[in-house]
């Protein structure tokens, strides 16, 4: 069977809040798995990036450009204009990322961490928001790792239950520590 590929409207201006769009177009994976959405870029949008923006934390460490939450709130729609207004032209560049290295709990070790730009958390976020409105219709029931409305504590009760009351006949353990620090 041929997959199906055919345009989705760009609704610019229906009005229409984009947490509604996003359903929609969840409600659309999850009714046609085949589809393949195409033209989505118009719900990277002002309020959007807005919505992003007010979600991200107070407190969260700032990137290379060392602009903080509040220093982009001082102009906040003018930013938001400004950065949509880059998207859309295709001159929105990613900046670097700021490499830090925090210590490892229990250990003398410590873990790389990246940390991006103000307006590179606004632009993955809204990425993120969209891409998971489409491809949560596809993730398993059993599938926890880095999914909405669950976490790591919601995993070990599912293992838990499983092991308990489902009758299991074997555990396997697997340490795969630092696995994803060392390249390929």
């Amino acid at each position: 069977m041929v997959e199906q590929s055919r345009e989705t409207p760009a609704e610019h201006g229906s009005g229409e809040p984009v947490g509604t769009k996003l359903l929609r177009i969840a409600a659309k994976a999850r009714k046609e798995p085949k589809l393949k959405f195409v033209n989505l870029y118009h719900l990277m949008n002002e309020e959007m990036l807005l919505e992003c923006f007010e979600r991200l934390s107070e407190n969260k460490a700032a990137g290379i450009d060392e602009v903080t939450k509040d220093e982009y709130a001082e102009r906040l729609e003018a930013n938001i204009r400004e950065l949509v207004g880059r998207l859309h032209r295709m001159a929105y560049r990613p900046q670097p990322v700021r490499r830090v290295y925090i210590p490892k709990p229990g250990s003398d070790k410590r873990r790389p961490l990246g940390i991006p730009c103000l307006e590179d958390k606004l632009v993955q976020s809204a990425l993120a928001r969209i891409l998971g409105a489409i491809y949560e219709q596809d993730f398993v029931e059993g599938s926890y790792g880095f999914r909405p409305g669950r976490s790591c504590h919601d995993a070990l009760r599912a293992l838990s239950q499983a092991v308990e009351d489902e009758g299991t006949n074997y555990v396997a353990e697997a340490d795969i520590r630092t696995f994803f620090d060392a390249a390929s």
